[in-house]
């Protein structure tokens, strides 16, 4: 398994069937042809992730969307304002998308990723690609093509490397079939899509789900996670305990050390997002036996950096 910048190889590999992890704005995907199934059964190997959870389909247009699903006014007004972006739609599948994508819903969540060497890699192909995030199925998702080598190592086939994800939070899902809900808070906030779409109902959580991310533990960074309700809770209890393996992720000021590491030092919530899985990644490598973190402000990216922190201490 190589990390390449060469597109064209990245390509001849999809075509071949092959497994390639692409960068995306997000995180790096897991890319296989989404329109053939022995390639899709790959991914689920690779990943070890049940057949329950669906896939997401990465597009290089709103033309390539229509070819594996039904787009409906919303759908096209939300591509046009936020895509590509951060963004994932859940809408009726076409029958050429095999049930493994979709976990056997006759629903398929699509999106058009912002990132200009995997949206070349779906020009050139032609491909409709499917790209889950390039880790073992319910782990910190990488936000470099280090993090992809670290945890799938051999069993993929290369690793196209665009650098650091600039968003590093997984897209926002909305489910567009009936009434439009928020199946996943992601790396676009919740306020953008409303302006659009007005009051969204959130369903966050599902045992069934129709989109990824939708379990209620998920994100494990291999250490245990300790969730506090404020900064000033969590530094409380930092100061009164012997700390020098205890591992801190925190948002602002008020806190420093070899352990400590900081989201957003003025307090940014996008700078937060881009920042949380490396976080957590770089406290399990210091060889931390547990991670604190705080619940942060309920606003902007806010609500979606909470809900991977609340999963990831399940």
């Amino acid at each position: 398994m190589a990390i390449t910048t060469d597109i064209d190889k990245a390509v001849q590999l999809l075509l071949e069937g092959a497994l390639v992890a692409l960068p995306t704005e997000t995180v790096y995907g897991l890319g296989a042809n989404a329109l053939d199934i022995k390639a899709v059964a790959k991914v689920f190997e690779a990943k070890n992730r049940p057949s329950f959870d669906p896939l997401i389909v990465h597009v290089a247009s709103i033309e390539q969307a229509q070819e594996v699903a039904e787009l409906n006014n919303a759908a096209i007004a939300l591509f046009k304002k936020f895509s590509p972006g951060p963004l994932t739609l859940v809408l009726p599948k076409k029958e050429a998308v095999p049930d493994l994508v979709t976990s056997g819903h006759p629903t398929v969540a699509i999106r058009i990723p912002n990132h200009p060497m995997t949206l070349e890699v779906i020009r050139k192909s032609g491909l409709c690609i499917a790209a889950p995030s390039a880790n073992p199925f319910g782990y910190t998702s990488p936000t470099t093509a280090a993090h992809v080598q670290e945890q799938l190592g051999d069993k993929i086939d290369a690793i196209l490397d665009g650098g650091p994800c600039g968003v590093g939070l997984e897209s926002t899902i909305i489910d567009l079939c009936g009434d439009p809900r928020v199946l996943r808070l992601g790396g676009l906030a919740l306020e953008k899509l409303e302006s659009v779409l007005g009051t969204l109902k959130v369903q966050t959580s599902s045992s069934n789900p129709k989109a990824p991310g939708m379990l209620s533990a998920h994100y494990n960074p291999g250490t245990k996670v300790r969730l506090f309700s404020n900064k000033q809770e969590l530094i409380d209890h930092y100061n009164g305990v012997d700390n020098s393996k205890t591992g801190v992720l925190i948002m602002g000021e008020g806190l420093e050390g070899s352990t400590v590491f900081n989201l957003s030092q003025s307090g940014n919530d996008v700078e937060a997002a881009s920042r949380l899985f490396t976080g957590l990644r770089a406290l399990r490598a210091m060889g931390c036996t547990e991670i604190w973190a705080h619940y942060v402000l309920e606003k902007g990216l806010g609500r979606a950096i909470n809900d991977r922190l609340k999963r990831a201490a399940n």
